[in-house]
């Protein structure tokens, strides 16, 4: 229970950290184009509490943590945003869209860079920093490799619908009330089945580990790490 508590508190904060300001990039982004909508909701916040989802920021995470799952993954709630009233709605529908993954690149560099110091610092205070600086930069890069893949209403999805031709990018769209349901299909159910008939079908280590640890070594090097 001790250590279960322990390894809970070095992910508390990153997670808050990483889902607040993505959000709230995206609605910083979007003022920036010429919609409110988030301003007017009171979502250009780092206020955490403005952007917690229950299922999505407590409860999944605490679950994948209580089953000490290869993965942590959680979302907050999505801050509004009116693509009609961009001042180039398509144009400006990629910026918007990709400003929540930006951010979390831009998150995982600096805690990168920060994770020299927390090194330095003594005893077991100190290894508790360093734990929680690395799960920032750790969890920052997945959350943005997650977010980018090309289906809506990822992140990736809306930026793929944005810079693709119409013949491509109008189906695409289509998929968007279906688009969480394909991804869990993907990630759980594929894996599943592969594993009955013997078949390797890990969709999430394709799709997201495999770029995932590309990035971690990536910036890991840029930053002096390696």
């Amino acid at each position: 229970m001790t250590s279960d508590l322990y390894l809970t508190s070095t992910w508390i904060l990153p997670l808050l950290l990483a889902i607040t300001l993505h959000e709230a990039a995206h609605g910083y982004a979007a003022l920036r184009f010429g919609d409110d909508t988030a301003l007017r909701a009171g979502r250009l916040s780092l206020n955490p509490l403005r952007h917690v989802d229950l299922f999505g920021t407590i409860i999944i995470p605490g679950l994948l943590l209580l089953a000490r799952a290869p993965f942590l993954f959680g979302y907050a709630k999505p801050v509004p945003v009116d693509f009609y009233r961009l001042n180039n709605p398509r144009r400006d529908m990629v910026w918007v869209a990709a400003a929540g993954p930006g951010a979390n690149i831009a998150i995982a560099v600096a805690a990168a860079l920060a994770l020299h110091a927390a090194e330095l610092l003594p005893g077991a205070g100190g290894r508790w920093v360093e734990l929680n600086v690395l799960n920032l930069f750790r969890f920052n890069v997945l959350l943005a490799v997650f977010n980018m893949l090309p289906l809506p209403p990822l992140d990736g999805g809306r930026v793929a619908v944005g810079l693709l031709p119409d013949p491509i990018a109008a189906p695409l769209a289509r998929l968007e009330p279906y688009g969480l349901f394909i991804l869990i299909g993907a990630i759980f159910l594929l894996p599943y089945i592969g594993s009955q008939l013997g078949v390797d079908i890990n969709i999430f280590n394709w799709l997201v580990g495999i770029p995932f640890q590309f990035l971690v070594d990536l910036i890991a090097t840029l930053t002096g790490h390696v």
